[in-house]
């Protein structure tokens, strides 16, 4: 019986809440459907974790909202539990500070430490946002994206700092609810975003060939076929067609060190442009990105200049030798060693795709790690038989 006083009274109190957000939803439609969501969320928490409602009490609730006002969307018992997910993703956020859900008309105009004083109603305890002290949290991104995103990341994601950054990026780059599960568990953009120093995301306009692009390099790969005795012998340049030669001669190797979809297409391949010559070291094209990737070889540390060489070669590949059905081509540098931080900065001006990577060769492997990779014929077996299997399909 008490369960029935409890909800009926619940439905009461969850309507005029509702009807309130209604009238003020022309101000700002998402963030006062979000605030909304986050109070239902906590008032629903408290009371069916502790203060005893029954499993059948939000069905209840929900059928009696929708008799109460005929018409109403989005208060299915399914989202009355995910409203309860969603507060109970981010109340540990919560402080003593506040912001009442009428301060929040210009989500930009917020002060997270600006105190909004809460009162014992029930209604105003829905209709309070609570938000934290915490100086690093998004609020402007928080309050733009949809309550469907927000769910889509929190059943996808555990981790509060990948929550953060699956915020800020359907904020800035606007993908769809039905992609963003498949983008944070199978693409797993969070933990390839700092894989290797690149500006794909600002370059690339289609957020689902930035991802392909970022997935599709690593930071750092072990070249255990480049013969070794022979750098150090000469000058810079010389070590670089060193690298290059054995990279030719073990071509399938290098292919396989990188995945499949590659196709190459020379060494040292020549370009004229306004009377100046161009060599590409290594040109390929993968047929996952559909574009054409240029590999520049560095036997030494990466220097800013190196971007500008790569960004000429791109800028001639783009002209003069994609075709129409292409996407742009993808430069990489690879080079010995790299300040990763130094290098992600200096590219974020450059126009084209580019990023840098850093190789090592065998001696520089710790030994017992390279006694426990597999040999490379049995590499190159299962890569082969990979590879026959796709055709196949």
């Amino acid at each position: 019986m008490s369960d029935i006083i409890n909800y009926k009274n619940a439905v009461d109190v969850i309507k005029t809440a509702i009807l309130q957000s209604q009238a003020r939803a022309a101000k700002a439609v998402n963030q006062e459907q979000l605030a909304l969501y986050y109070g239902i969320g906590r008032y629903i928490s408290e009371n069916t974790r502790n203060h005893g409602w029954g499993t059948g009490v939000l069905k209840q609730i929900s059928d009696s909202l929708r008799l109460e006002l005929p018409g109403l969307r989005g208060f299915s018992e399914t989202n009355l539990k995910n409203m309860r997910m969603f507060y109970e993703a981010w109340k540990s956020l919560e402080s003593d500070s506040s912001v009442a859900t009428d301060e929040l008309a210009n989500p930009y105009s917020v002060s997270l430490d600006k105190l909004g004083q809460a009162t014992d109603n029930e209604q105003n305890t829905i209709r309070q946002l609570q938000l934290t002290n915490y100086t690093e949290f998004p609020l402007a991104e928080f309050l733009s994206i949809s309550f469907t995103h927000h769910i889509a990341i929190i059943n996808s994601a555990k981790d509060f700092d990948e929550r953060l950054f699956y915020i800020r990026f359907c904020h800035n780059y606007k993908p769809t609810t039905e992609d963003l599960p498949d983008i944070i568990k199978k693409q797993d953009l969070y933990h390839h975003q700092d894989k290797m120093p690149n500006n794909f995301l600002a370059t690339i306009p289609d957020y689902k060939q930035a991802y392909r692009a970022i997935r599709m390099f690593k930071d750092d790969y072990l070249l255990d076929f480049i013969n070794v005795e022979e750098l150090g012998m000469h000058d810079e340049d010389v070590d670089e067609r060193v690298i290059e030669s054995s990279i030719v001669h073990n071509v399938k190797n290098f292919i396989m060190t990188f995945g499949r979809g590659f196709a190459f297409c020379g060494s040292q391949v020549h370009y004229d442009k306004l009377g100046h010559d161009h060599w590409i070291d290594l040109l390929f094209f993968n047929r996952d990105l559909n574009r054409t990737v240029v590999f520049e070889l560095k036997n030494g540390r990466f220097k800013a200049g190196y971007l500008g060489q790569l960004s000429a070669y791109l800028r001639i590949l783009n002209d003069d030798d994609r075709r129409s059905h292409e996407e742009a081509p993808i430069g990489i540098i690879l080079c010995r060693d790299a300040d990763k931080e130094y290098a992600d900065y200096i590219m974020q001006d450059f126009k084209q795709p580019m990023g840098v990577a850093t190789y090592k060769t065998a001696d520089e492997m710790d030994p017992d790690l390279l006694k426990a990779l597999p040999p490379k014929e049995e590499l190159q077996r299962v890569f082969e038989e990979s590879s026959r299997k796709e055709e196949k399909d």
